[in-house]
C-alpha cells in the first residue's frame, strides 16, 4: 500500500506514538495516507482509539513481530 509519509515511533511509549501520528496528520491533506511503526503494545489499542475518535480511517494494522505498522487514511 502507498503512503504518503512514514514515522518511526519505535521505542516510544504511550502516548508518545499517538501524539506523533496526530501532528503528523494535522500537518497532511485531507486522504493522505500516514504509515507508522512503533513497538508500544498499548498502540494496538491507542492508535484505533485514536483514529476513530479524531475521524481518521484506520486502512491496516500489521503485526511484524516486535513492531506494529499502522496505516492510517486522514479524515
Amino acid at each position: 500500500m502507498d503512503y504518503d509519509l512514514e514515522i518511526d515511533a519505535r521505542g516510544l511509549l504511550c502516548p508518545l506514538p499517538v501524539l506523533k501520528a496526530r501532528k503528523a496528520l494535522l500537518g497532511l491533506p485531507q486522504g493522505a495516507v500516514l504509515r507508522i511503526w512503533t513497538t508500544d503494545p498499548v498502540a494496538w489499542i491507542d492508535l484505533p482509539h485514536f483514529c476513530t475518535e479524531a475521524g481518521h480511517e484506520l486502512l491496516a494494522a500489521e503485526d511484524a513481530g516486535e513492531e506494529q505498522g499502522f496505516t492510517i487514511r486522514r479524515g
